[in-house]
């Protein structure tokens, strides 16, 4: 029996395993359903172990468990190591849920004519982590695993991972891998896939403007003394200019320039700016000159301020010249950048450039590392070919505007690249109230990724 076959006479079995898994509440933030977080962990190991994985262990950390397991057939193979994990977010605010978060539903849209399920966790990441447990399972019933494969769940990505990299720097050898397998992003539509070959990366920053001593009265003051929030606003302009480039020096040094047949691919992307200026309720895009929007909100790095503040806010008015001005300012960065390096520069130009009038204070709080599967790669092409096999037309390689931390983890600690296969959709209302995932795009994932262990195989052979 193939493995479609297998997963085709196996289908409501998968989805109803699925269904039972929604029903925990395996909220991570939350320290009020640690049990069901580890309820969750057990039940996806008592899965592993059914589907035919060996050493399946639920790992203890410091704060919630990972689930590892894994299938060795034989060192002349390939190995996968499969990412995902199990928590989920909160649920909150449950009134605007239209039905019950873990009480999981399926329901028809035009979307989703086949049936989604809604539910929390059930495109991310529940839904796509399961694909993998049950793709497993299908090529081991079916006798076809063509790689060895090594599966590594946790239970706080939600809440920052924070004891994933300890885990991964404790078990190295037992990580060993040559590809990272994850299921933890979109496509573009379920008649147009597509595959994530870049994140961006991410250096946060706190800026604080100080002037004189107290808030003055600002008729008294007013015009003599400078104003720590006009000197914050002047700050901020300044570091774009009229091409809204970024100003600070040595910014984009290191960016890695995409090659013109790159970036021909990612255009080829079903993209229309009505639509975006539409939803958005703006007349007209903004960004860096020589740039479409999908290459601003991807290939390229930017700064945004994210909250500003200073001075009186409240109701009605009060004459003050502000003490103090402050402001939250993030970069996202592309490949080639260093998020130590960038908020290095940032800090060096934004304190450089103060008036003598004031002084300024920069605080550097947290950041990521950009990453990049090159499309020429063999865990690309592999992944591509087995998308083109399920869906009958070539992905198309996009790049992600956020940033995912842990993937620059696994390429530091492991020194392995990553595969972002995933099959949910941007409007399946990941964090938000009604998430969703199709039952197209859950059987599609089971279908497809036995194709990418069997291409991948042959591949590095």
């Amino acid at each position: 029996m193939s493995h479609q076959a297998y997963i085709e006479s196996n289908k409501e079995r998968f989805l109803n395993e699925l269904l039972d898994l929604l029903k925990i509440p395996s909220v991570s933030a939350d320290s009020r359903f640690a049990g069901d977080v580890k309820k969750t962990a057990d039940f996806v190991a008592e899965r592993l172990k059914e589907a035919g994985a060996d050493k399946v262990e639920v790992c203890p950390t410091a704060g919630h468990p990972i689930v590892y397991g894994e299938k060795f057939i034989s060192a002349d193979l390939p190995t996968v190591l499969v990412y995902g994990h199990y928590d989920v977010q909160p649920a909150d605010p449950v009134e605007l849920w239209h039905s019950p978060p873990f009480e999981p539903v399926i329901k028809k849209t035009e979307e989703h004519p086949e049936g989604a399920i809604y539910a929390r966790g059930a495109c991310d990441d529940k839904g796509q982590m399961y694909m993998h447990v049950k793709a497993f399972e299908a090529m081991m019933k079916t006798n076809s695993l063509s790689c060895n494969v090594k599966f590594m769940i946790e239970g706080e990505e939600e809440v920052g991972s924070a004891n994933l990299g300890t885990f991964i720097k404790a078990n190295k050898e037992r990580l060993k891998a040559d590809v990272v397998l994850v299921s933890d992003t979109s496509m573009i539509a379920n008649d147009t896939p597509s595959i994530d070959v870049g994140l961006r990366g991410l250096a946060y920053m706190e800026v604080e403007v100080l002037g004189p001593n107290r808030d003055l009265h600002s008729g008294v003051y007013g015009g003599a003394v400078a104003n720590p929030a006009t000197i914050l606003c002047q700050m901020i302009a300044s570091l774009h200019d009229e091409n809204n480039h970024i100003t600070i020096p040595g910014f984009y040094d290191d960016v890695v320039v995409v090659s013109e047949a790159d970036r021909a691919e990612m255009a080829k992307a079903p993209f229309s700016l009505d639509a975006y200026k539409k939803d958005l309720g703006v007349n007209e895009v903004w960004g860096e000159k020589g740039y479409s929007t999908v290459e601003r909100t991807s290939i390229r790095p930017t700064l945004e301020v994210n909250g500003i503040w200073g001075g009186y806010t409240g109701e009605g008015s009060k004459t003050v010249l502000p003490s103090k001005a402050n402001a939250k300012i993030s970069m996202r960065l592309v490949p080639g950048q260093n998020s130590h390096k960038i908020a290095q520069l940032f800090k060096n130009h934004f304190e450089s450039m103060a008036p003598a009038y004031v002084k300024v204070t920069v605080t550097e709080h947290h950041g990521g590392e950009p990453v990049l599967t090159p499309t020429d790669s063999t865990e690309f092409l592999a992944a591509a070919k087995a998308m083109e096999t399920t869906f009958g037309k070539k992905p198309i390689p996009t790049r992600g505007g956020g940033s995912i931390p842990i993937i620059a983890l696994f390429e530091a600690e492991l020194g392995i690249k990553s595969i972002l296969m995933g099959f949910g959709l941007d409007s399946d209302a990941l964090h938000s109230p009604n998430e969703k995932y199709g039952l197209f795009n859950f059987y599609k994932g089971i279908e497809t990724i036995p194709y990418f262990y069997q291409y991948y195989a042959e591949m590095k052979k």
